[in-house]
């Protein structure tokens, strides 16, 4: 790890891991690390994957996809986004994405202003395997569904759908 008191970085592997909802995420960046100005999460999807369709009220999220395929769903809009893609999502507009193909998709996830990034570190399972959590039971995504819902008006986080499902275009 670089340090000193004006520098941080990080190594690929380097990062407080943890699971979130079927996703492995490294958090490379923090309102500790950044002074408040922006968080940076590696993210390791599992095919298929897709967060429930939310809306943030505090900050813009950028996603750079380094390798797989995800389609994002940005209010009436669909980018598809394979690896080497950018998508801005800015704030206030509600925003899904789901992961294509048969293959993990990893994705570098910014967001501006930090402390969103406490969210994904509340509600996940920290983790030192640096893979994707074993598949959860039924019970297991209804618990976690439930923590979503009652902690991310907490951090200005609206849910306002189901995850987008694979006939969803």
């Amino acid at each position: 790890m670089l340090t000193s008191s004006s520098i941080h970085g990080l190594v690929r592997e380097e990062g407080q891991s943890f699971w979130f909802l079927g996703s492995l995420m490294i958090l490379k960046a923090s309102s500790e690390t950044t002074k408040g100005v922006f968080s940076l999460i590696e993210q390791v999807a599992p095919a298929g994957f897709a967060p429930p369709l939310h809306v943030h009220h505090a900050e813009d999220e950028v996603f750079n996809v380094l390798e797989g395929d995800i389609t994002f769903f940005v209010g009436a809009q669909t980018l598809y986004a394979p690896a080497g893609t950018y998508v801005y999502l800015p704030r206030d507009i509600p925003h899904s994405f789901r992961v294509e193909g048969a293959t993990a998709a990893r994705l570098l996830q910014w967001t501006y202003p930090a402390g969103v990034e406490q969210f994904f570190v509340d509600l996940g399972v920290p983790t030192q395997e640096l893979i994707l959590p074993p598949p959860a039971s039924p019970e297991m995504v209804q618990k976690a569904i439930q923590s979503l819902l009652e902690r991310a008006p907490t951090y200005h986080i609206e849910i306002v759908g189901p995850p987008p499902s694979a006939d969803h275009h």
